[in-house]
């Protein structure tokens, strides 16, 4: 028997794992966005509570997604050799993909991934099979390999999620906030033991039907239930068991309201996270170890029968697989391991969980999305919409509404803005309620629902309907969620795609393409990982500029000092890179240069777009600060504005192949450079020691304004009597005249600085 085939298994073995980490990375924000959005409880309870679930759900594990064996492909129309040609690239296309989804902080979903990636590598399979050179098939034929009603089911799945669960969440959420307003905790007692009954009753049902309808314990017959097994009684049962479950945990719910003082909602979000943790553990951990457990039987199957008859690998049919294996308890708790270790420590998992949040909030967030023609249409729509709504809705039933959805003021000298929770609880608790039951019902009726999907999407509808898309974000808000549809519908295509190559090219040549895909799968999962811890420390580099928080002159002083201090670090650092790539034509230094001046421009415009809480945040002594910080971030945004010349104007010439500078304006760069940086090196020494004596000093030395002035005076001659290149002139002449608006905005950076902090020390005399 060929060796090879034990190398795939281990192979498969050791990817299963890293799929198991990269899966969990993006199908933690499924049940982790509403408990961690809504701040109901610490972070370290919430994941204690999901890592439970997990581990649950694992144990609870129906162990083997039949998809995986029998719901996409016949298995018995393929030999064991291309089974395993097919689970392999199922395998690496999985791993990379989901990868890139994390790497960007994207939620998308495993079960469309691995059940397209068993589409696309089965129909390459097929397509070779009936296009061989020994066979006479047609395109025709292809049904009797692929079972064309699973995938139909899927992109039907998809867009169900999509329309229904956005559409539902709003509902729920707009009746229930219209019940409950945003002053929930003040109303009886009765109230919250009603809405808590009926969101656990909802929760525990979706426990029963997603996380344990599918196990094996599910299917075993009961004394206690007539005979019938959980699942048949799940499903016969269902008016029933709802009745009594609200009836038990309304009563259960006021019991804990006015005998235990506990609050409610948290206790619906807490049970709701370990449902979700569960169900998403007790489902989905087979579409990451399904294909490696599939293989490893294939291999067991085929070597019994080759020890037996010496079969060889392209004669051995797969039909072994129709069958219905359990899957051995102790893997599946070692899978559950793997998941709660990768939900504690994994910082993609975090990232895509931020995005979620960030589309969900009901305060104003840093928009990582840019709006489109898209988004602008939908929200044009939708105010016109509410506008006709509104118009043919009585004042009086308008103004009881509006009180109802008017959200309580937040006083943010107690509380930040960025510690804020992003959502109340009872939004929590509706997200997690709504996307209970629907999973269920999709469950019930057998849809091939995703969780991510529906959570998503209900997240989002209740978004909409608690007007947290003002006009403000709505067309931020809308683009995320375009972008992120788009991403499932890419996931689709790029699955099947990849996945169909990837298995054209193991059929190539097996022996030399399974290693040398291996290895490139590895080397790409490695500089993921590389390139992710490197923007983790670039995020918390000591040089990024921060918000000012203090509430004083004073204070916002002595915390701009250390904003200063790192501009003009990062600036001399800019200006010194766009020099010398324009003198070296190094085009691969400047892109690197400039993708760093925008970088820190953004971080000037983000000081810029908080400035509304940091007025908010003042002391009613102190609002003169309002209008230094202000002035502050002007002189701020000058300073960048000039450097972001000075580098797109090197990288161009560059990238247009002009002329190099002459021998004579080089020294003379060089020579502004070094003028510059010292001034640079004293202001950022001032601001780091806090010496503020010393910037009179610098504003009184005005060496380098002199050495950029004579330059110019230089260059003027220059191109009357010897300069032939309009370009180099025109560039050396904006480096020139760009310098020296960066002095002096430089300048008038510190200029207001030394004024507010001798302003600030005479008031305290």
């Amino acid at each position: 028997m060929d060796s090879i085939y034990m190398f795939m298994v281990i192979a498969l073995a050791l990817l299963a794992i890293a799929d198991l980490v990269v899966g969990v990375s993006n199908d933690a924000v499924n049940f982790l966005n509403s408990a961690i959005g809504s701040k109901a409880v610490s972070f370290k309870t919430i994941m204690i509570v999901a890592s439970l679930g997990v581990l649950v759900g694992a144990v609870f594990s129906s162990g083997m997604m039949e998809v995986a064996r029998k719901g996409i492909f016949n298995p018995s129309e393929f030999y064991f050799n291309e089974i395993m040609i097919i689970f392999m690239a199922v395998m690496i296309t999985d791993i990379l993909l989901l990868d890139f989804f994390n790497t960007i902080g994207m939620p998308t979903s495993t079960t469309v991934s691995i059940v397209f990636e068993l589409l696309g590598a089965a129909v390459a399979m097929a397509l070779l099979k009936i296009y061989s050179s020994e066979g006479s098939g047609e395109f025709t034929d292809l049904i009797t390999y692929i079972n064309t009603e699973t995938a139909t089911k899927i992109i039907f799945g998809i867009i169900l999620s999509v329309v229904v669960a956005f559409s539902i969440g709003a509902f729920v959420q707009w009746i229930t906030r219209l019940l409950l307003s945003y002053n929930f905790e003040s109303k009886a007692n009765w109230v919250g033991a009603l809405f808590g009954g009926i969101a656990l009753t909802s929760i525990t049902y979706f426990i029963f039907m997603k996380g344990l309808k599918g196990t094996s314990y599910a299917k075993e017959s009961l004394d206690i239930l007539g005979g019938r097994n959980i699942k048949e009684f799940l499903e016969n049962e269902v008016l029933g068991i709802i009745l009594v479950s609200s009836v038990f945990w309304s009563a259960a719910s006021y019991i804990m309201i006015n005998f235990l003082k506990a609050n409610i909602y948290k206790m619906v979000i807490i049970v709701g996270t370990f449902a979700l943790a569960l169900a998403f553990s007790g489902n989905d951990l087979v579409n990451f170890i399904g294909v490696p457990i599939a293989a490893w039987e294939s291999y067991l199957a085929f070597s019994k029968e080759w020890a037996i008859s010496g079969v060889q690998a392209n004669e051995f049919s797969m039909s072994i697989l129709s069958e219905k294996v359990p899957t051995n308890n102790v893997l599946l708790i070692f899978a559950g391991l793997v998941m709660v270790v990768t939900l504690w420590f994994s910082s993609k998992a975090k990232n895509v969980v931020k995005t979620s949040l960030d589309l969900s909030s009901q305060a104003t967030t840093k928009e990582r999305f840019q709006p489109n023609f898209l988004s602008r249409g939908f929200v044009r729509f939708a105010m016109g919409v509410s506008q006709g709504v509104s118009y043919i809705t009585p004042k009086s039933l308008r103004d009881k509404i509006e009180k109802q959805f008017t959200s309580p003021p937040i006083i943010l000298s107690k509380d930040k803005v960025h510690e804020l929770p992003a959502f109340d609880m009872v939004r929590a608790a509706v997200n997690l309620m709504v996307a209970a039951v629907l999973i269920s019902i999709a469950t019930s009726y057998k849809l091939p629902l995703s969780t991510t999907y529906v959570t998503f999407m209900v997240a989002m509808g209740t978004s909409l309907a608690d007007r947290a898309w003002g006009a403000e974000s709505a067309v931020y808000r809308v683009a995320g969620v375009i972008n992120v549809i788009g991403g499932w519908f890419f996931t689709a295509f790029s699955a099947f795609t990849a996945a169909a190559l990837v298995a054209y090219l193991l059929n190539l040549n097996l022996k030399l393409m399974f290693p040398l895909l291996l290895v490139m799968a590895i080397g790409l999962l490695l500089r993921n990982f590389f390139a992710d811890r490197k923007k983790s420390k670039e995020v918390k580099s000591e040089d990024s500029l921060n918000q000012a928080e203090s509430t004083s002159v004073q204070g916002v002083i002595k915390e701009s000092a250390a904003t200063i201090a790192s501009l003009v670090k990062r600036g001399g650092k800019v200006y010194g890179s766009a020099l010398k790539g324009l003198v070296k034509q190094d085009l691969v230094l400047l892109k690197k240069n400039k993708k760093t001046i925008e970088k820190l421009s953004n971080e000037v415009d983000e000081l810029r777009d908080n400035i509304f809480y940091f007025i908010k945040n003042l002391d009613e002594s102190s609002v003169t600060a309002s209008s230094f910080y202000i002035n502050l971030l002007s002189c701020l945004q000058d300073i960048t504005q000039s450097l972001e010349f000075i580098v797109k104007a090197t990288n161009k010439h560059v990238s247009n192949n002009h002329k190099k500078l002459k021998l004579s304006q080089v020294k003379e760069l060089k020579e502004i450079e070094e003028a510059l940086l010292v001034v640079f090196n004293n202001i950022q020494d001032a601001f780091t020691q806090m010496s503020f004596e010393k910037i009179a000093d610098i504003l009184n030395d005005r060496k380098a304004f002199d050495i950029v002035s004579e330059k110019i005076q230089k260059q003027i001659e220059r191109t009357r009597t010897e300069e032939s290149s309009p370009k180099n002139t025109t560039l050396y002449f904006g480096l020139l005249l760009e310098t020296k608006d960066l002095l002096t905005g430089s300048m008038n950076l510190i200029q207001e600085y030394y004024e507010a902090n001798k302003a600030s020390q005479d008031s305290l005399k």
